[in-house]
């Protein structure tokens, strides 16, 4: 053990009963809290990019193929399902999965009221793991390889707003723009979800692909386009590029983040609140603890002048309150890690905290909490703590010792 350690382990276990006993303990607490505040922090954004991310990519797709010719009325223009990359591109690496789809707009009349919808037409390669915990009522269903399916699956506010249940049937309305009268047909509900994004829950219905492709006077092989999910949703832009260059040049490829842009910045904006809790907590913390250093610094005025007195350098006295403050910071640290991560797993397993589902897309605080980012928070702390009390530590260095020895 080198001597400037060995002297701040004994200032350390010495200051049981000295002046600086409490405003130790207030550096501690304030470094705790600030620690514990920034893991939620980061716990809780991630949490929120990460569900709602998946909710918006599980409904619609990582990227979505179609023709140059899609617009915005859900009225698509048809490209054939006999692709040189269907359903192969689902063997390149990073592609999870590639489906079929198709839409089209129509409406739901009941008795009293009248809705706009968007169906979904889905086949039977549809990956319907999304819905596995969106099912609030009835039952997804299975398409066959031959015969139309007239189940179809509904949101909750649609269900609502309507008065549906599973098993009733919901009479749909669609119009061609070169046909005059509306077609019109007859559908069962099979199952309601709930995703608690109003983009999706005020809009859509899912149901057989072939009801479409009927409705739309399509031939058996024609679609709107096809889904394609990712393995890592962090290298999105990676993969897009590789499946932009794959289709060929008849094709567009598009991203989730390029279909629902306000999602996305929406959630891009909160790391920037994330960024000014970090910056507010470690300069709190900062602050407490050059304050901290200047009283045990003038606590041990006496020492000081000893350790002077008997040939140690500056270097040396300034080393040992730079240990004697790093152990104050390890504490806080500790206990910061104990309360955050505690925290945490207590909202990831109980769900303590609700939220607004209408207002914040998920029915609490959802938190994603990864070893990395609490190891470089810990790291940042420790190491901007002790820049921060390189100056303040200074002033060792004009501590004399004839003066120091007097102190009283």
């Amino acid at each position: 053990m080198n001597f400037e350690l060995f002297i701040a382990k004994g200032i350390l276990s010495g200051d049981k009963d000295n002046f600086s006993r409490p405003i130790v303990r207030i550096s501690v607490v304030s470094i705790a809290l600030g620690l514990a505040v920034m893991i939620m922090s980061v716990a809780i954004t991630s949490g929120f990019k990460k569900a709602i991310s998946e909710k918006v990519v599980g409904f619609g797709a990582d990227i979505q193929i179609t023709s140059f010719g899609l617009n915005n009325s859900f009225e698509t223009t048809p490209i054939s399902i006999n692709q040189p990359f269907y359903p192969s591109l689902a063997d390149t690496a990073g592609i999870r999965h590639i489906q079929v789809f198709a839409t089209k707009s129509g409406l739901i009349k009941t008795d009293d009221q009248i809705q706009g919808i968007v169906m979904k037409g889905v086949f039977k390669d549809f990956d319907w793991s999304f819905f596995d915990d969106k099912i609030v009522a009835g039952k997804k269903f299975t398409i066959a390889d031959s015969v139309r399916n007239d189940s179809i699956l509904i949101s909750s506010k649609i269900a609502d707003k309507l008065g549906f249940s599973p098993g009733d049937a919901v009479r749909v309305y669609f119009i061609n723009p070169d046909e005059v009268t509306p077609r019109g047909r007859k559908f069962v509900v099979a199952g309601i979800y709930e995703t608690g994004l109003e983009e999706f829950d005020d809009l859509y219905i899912i149901g057989d692909i072939r009801h479409i492709q009927r409705l739309n006077n399509w031939t058996d092989d024609q679609i709107s386009g096809f889904d394609v999910f990712v393995d890592d949703f962090n290298k999105l832009d990676q993969m897009w590029e590789i499946v932009y260059n794959t289709i060929g040049f008849e094709l567009n490829a598009t991203s989730i983040t390029s279909l629902y842009p306000q999602i996305f910045d929406w959630l891009d904006l909160q790391d920037m609140n994330v960024i000014i809790i970090l910056v507010l907590m470690i300069a709190v913390a900062a602050i407490n603890m050059i304050s901290t250093l200047l009283i045990l610094i003038l606590e041990k005025t006496n020492m000081i002048g000893v350790l002077k007195a008997l040939g140690t350098k500056n270097v040396s006295v300034r080393r040992i309150f730079m240990y004697h403050a790093s152990f104050i910071i390890g504490r806080g640290l500790l206990f910061g890690n104990l309360l955050g991560i505690g925290l945490a797993m207590a909202q990831q397993y109980f769900h303590i905290f609700r939220l607004d589902q209408e207002s914040y897309y998920v029915p609490y605080v959802p938190i994603s909490l990864e070893v990395l980012p609490v190891v470089l928070l810990n790291m940042g702390t420790l190491v901007i703590c002790l820049l921060f009390l390189v100056v303040p530590s200074l002033v060792v260095s004009r501590i004399t010792p004839v003066k120091a020895i007097r102190w009283e």
